[in-house]
C-alpha cells in the first residue's frame, strides 16, 4: 500500500548524486506532501542538475561533506563504482554520524562494501529500486545493513511508498531482486514492442497497436495485483475454449516463452551476483 496522504517527514533529505532517479524521488515525496523543497539538498558535478534541483526549492551544495551535514536521510545515488569513494570522503570529512540513515540505491555495491568504506557504526540501507521510479510506480526491495534497524527500514519504506512499492529482503536475495524487478521493465518493454509490431502485421497503426499494448499490459498488471487471483487464473479467464486467445497462448507456449522468461530472470540474477562477487555455491 501507498503511504497515506497525510503522512509527513520529520527529516532533512540529502542526495549526493542529482539524477533522474534522485528527482523521481525527491519530486514524488512532494507531490505527496511529504516534504517540502526547503528539506531537501543535494550535489552533482553537473550544475545543470542542481540548478533543477534548486528550481524546486531544494538547497544545492558543492560537497558531498555539506550534503551530509544538512541531512537526515543522506541517498548515495551515485555510479556504483563510486559509492565507497563518496562513503569514505563524508566519513573522512568527519560529516557521517551514527543518526544518519545511508540509503545506497547503487545496483551491485554490497553492504559489506560500505560499512568498510562508512565504518561499522553505520546505519546502511541498501535499495534496489527500478527505473517505473520515474512515474511513481517502482518496484523495489530493501535490505538493512550495520547499525541501520526497525525506524530506518520506517523511514525508507515510507519514502518509497511515495513512489510505488518497496518489500524487505535478505542481501543475498538482491540480485534475485535485480532479475525480476531491477531489469524486468525491459523485458516487459520488449513484450509491448512485439505486441506492437504484431499489431501493426494485422493491420494497425503503430501508434494505436502501441498504445493498446502497453494499456494491455498496465491493465493486466492491475488486475493481478487487486484481485490477488494467480496470473493463470486471470488468463483462463481470458481463454474461451477454441477462440482466439487460447490459439494465441498456443503459438506462445510452442516459442517456449514461459522458459525464455524464467531463465532470462536467472541469468540477470546470476549476472548481478557477479559484478557484486558474489559466488554461488
Amino acid at each position: 500500500m501507498s503511504a497515506p496522504m497525510d503522512v509527513t517527514l520529520d527529516k532533512r533529505i540529502g542526495f549526493i548524486g542529482a539524477g533522474q532517479m534522485a528527482e523521481a524521488l525527491a519530486r514524488g515525496l512532494m507531490n505527496r506532501g511529504m516534504i517540502t523543497g526547503s528539506q531537501v539538498c543535494c550535489s552533482d558535478p553537473n550544475s545543470a542538475r542542481k540548478d533543477l534541483f534548486k528550481s524546486f526549492g531544494a538547497t544545492p551544495y558543492e560537497s558531498n561533506v555539506d550534503v551530509a551535514k544538512n541531512s537526515d536521510v543522506i541517498f548515495i545515488a551515485v555510479k556504483p563504482n563510486y559509492v565507497a569513494v563518496v562513503l569514505e570522503e563524508i566519513r573522512k570529512g568527519g560529516a557521517l554520524t551514527d543518526k544518519h540513515t545511508v540509503v545506497s540505491i547503487a545496483a551491485g555495491v554490497t553492504l559489506s562494501t560500505m560499512l568498510q568504506a562508512a565504518g561499522p557504526t553505520a546505519r546502511i540501507v541498501r535499495v534496489m529500486p527500478n527505473t517505473p521510479c520515474l512515474v511513481g510506480e517502482v518496484a523495489a526491495a530493501m535490505c538493512l545493513g550495520g547499525k541501520a534497524d526497525e525506524s530506518d527500514e520506517k523511514v525508507v519504506r515510507t519514502m518509497f511508498e511515495a513512489v510505488g512499492k518497496i518489500y524487505t529482503v535478505a542481501e543475498n536475495l538482491l540480485s534475485a531482486v535485480t532479475g525480476v524487478s531491477g531489469s524486468g521493465p525491459a523485458y516487459i518493454f520488449m513484450v509491448i514492442e512485439a505486441m506492437a509490431d504484431g499489431g501493426v502485421k494485422a493491420g494497425l497503426p503503430r501508434d494505436i497497436s502501441q498504445a493498446l499494448a502497453a494499456q494491455t499490459v498496465l491493465g493486466s498488471a492491475k488486475m493481478v495485483l487487486e484481485t490477488g487471483k494467480h496470473p493463470g487464473a486471470l488468463k483462463d479467464m481470458v481463454t474461451s475454449p477454441g477462440g482466439t486467445t487460447i490459439a494465441g497462448v498456443h503459438e506462445l507456449e510452442k516459442a517456449g516463452i514461459r522458459a525464455a522468461f524464467m531463465n532470462c530472470v536467472v541469468a540477470a540474477a546470476n549476472r548481478a551476483d557477479e559484478l557484486a562477487g558474489v559466488s554461488k555455491l
